[in-house]
């Protein structure tokens, strides 16, 4: 593998502690191929990695899309030379297909059809898209008003599953199980659908398998890369992201998703998700992220490649021949998994031989590595960080109300992008502002 052609990691969102985005740089770097990135601050985990060969300090979040494009200009010109471009967010995705003529000037990617993410990856169109090809997916219902959330729950068997449509758009919807009517309804209120409908609500498949599938498919919609994996715990429990999987070969489910993959003319990374439905035996899509997924390094071939990797060959013009996956290998997601495994023992779910079992096998940490320790030692630091700054949140609530009382307490609004002129490589910092980096990321914008 030729290390010549250089990789830019684009993200467009504020989630600094992003084990996928680490591990893009480490998969790479090992090889020497250089590999850069946005991030939100120089103290992001990804930012202080050995295998980093620049790092472009800048929020891209709610910017106008004409200065998002300026400042991937600015990117591209300072990288000097044709670059392969990863997103590691939906919205980065959208953009990259959105605007291919724009960026391909600089930036070099899989070409796909300029609506096919966007629809992908917004869950309300994804289900329409299944219904129209016989996808087996939950079913689902996409409310538009309160009557019609009401309506449904007079009738509805819960417990059901509520999750944001299009995850890039200003909410407060989590995904999360909701056990009774009056619940869902309260919840359709705090979210603020009635202004803006961007929830779903989708039937709970109980007693299921999850299962995802991770894969690259090139300009010609072959895939290149295709794994399967299971999803063994995540954080909260049995809604939220991975905290552990593993690989495991499942030919029913493979052909099921490339056969999807070749009918829709998808193009580029892709991470999908599954439940197995033990009632009528299908796996129903549950989520389709046109982009590279968090866990992508529990799965390598027997050549050693992963779908990172894979991408890399096929864009820089090398041969790409597919081999069987490697099974049994697991993904750790450190500190994530601790919490998860607690939420599963207070729930009866878990036990303590379970959990020395679910560890076996050759083991992928998201975050440690002795040959590059710094990430993991940031993503501890900015998770205390975050623990502090929520009990600071906490302490001064009480005292917040007297204060604007008294008319003080008024804030300016922080920056929330840097200038596209000052674009570039961090530079150093200065220390008094070391714990505004640290517990930045998680403060929530203001309005």
């Amino acid at each position: 593998m030729t290390a010549s052609t250089p990789v830019l990691i684009l993200k467009t969102r504020r989630y600094a502690v992003h084990h996928g985005g680490v591990g893009i740089i480490r998969s790479l770097g090992r090889l020497g191929i250089p590999v850069y990135a946005v991030t939100e601050d120089w103290l992001t985990p990804a930012a202080t990695s050995r295998y980093l060969a620049r790092g472009f300090v800048w929020n891209a979040e709610n910017l106008p899309r004409s200065q998002m494009l300026e400042a991937l200009s600015a990117i591209g010109t300072r990288i000097g030379k044709p670059t392969i471009l990863i997103p590691t967010d939906d919205l980065g995705a959208v953009l990259i297909a959105e605007e291919a003529a724009t960026l391909r000037r600089w930036l070099v990617f899989p070409e796909i059809s300029p609506g096919l993410p966007r629809k992908l990856a917004n869950k309300a169109t994804l289900f329409e898209l299944c219904r129209q090809m016989n996808v087996p997916s939950p079913d689902t219902l996409f409310p538009t008003s309160l009557s019609d959330v009401s309506a449904f729950a007079e009738t509805a068997c819960f417990p059901v599953v509520i999750k944001a449509a299009a995850a890039w758009l200003e909410t407060s919807v989590k995904t999360s199980i909701v056990g009774s009517a009056p619940e869902l309804i309260d919840l359709w209120h705090r979210s603020g659908s009635a202004q803006n409908p961007n929830l779903i609500i989708q039937e709970y498949i109980p007693c299921g398998e999850d299962w995802f599938f991770h894969g690259y498919c090139n300009g010609a919609s072959d895939c290149l890369a295709g794994f399967t994996g299971m999803k063994l715990r995540s954080f909260p429990p049995h809604s939220g992201l991975t905290t552990l999987g593993r690989s495991a070969t499942n030919d029913a489910l493979l052909h099921q998703t490339e056969t999807l993959l070749k009918a829709i003319s998808y193009a580029g990374i892709v991470d999908i998700d599954y439940r197995f439905d033990p009632r009528d035996r299908q796996y129903k899509l549950l989520d389709f992220n046109p982009r590279v997924g968090a866990q992508f390094r529990v799965f390598v071939d027997d050549n050693g490649l992963d779908v990172a990797r894979v991408i890399y060959r096929d864009l820089s013009g090398e041969v790409v021949r597919r081999a069987k996956q490697v099974d049994g290998r697991v993904i750790v997601v450190e500190p994530d998994d601790l919490r998860a495994s607690l939420g599963y023992f207070r729930r009866g779910e878990l036990s303590i031989g379970g959990w020395l079992r679910s560890f076996r096998g050759p083991k992928e940490l998201a975050w440690f590595s002795w040959d590059d320790p710094l990430p993991f030692l940031m993503a501890w630091a900015r998770l205390a960080a975050r623990g502090v700054a929520r009990m600071i949140r906490l302490a001064s609530l009480k005292s917040g109300s007297a204060v604007r009382q008294r008319g003080g307490g008024q804030e300016s609004k922080a920056e929330r992008a840097m200038p596209v002129a000052q674009l570039g490589a961090w530079s150093r910092p200065n220390p008094s502002a070391l714990w505004q980096y640290l517990a930045g990321p998680w403060r929530r914008p203001k309005d």
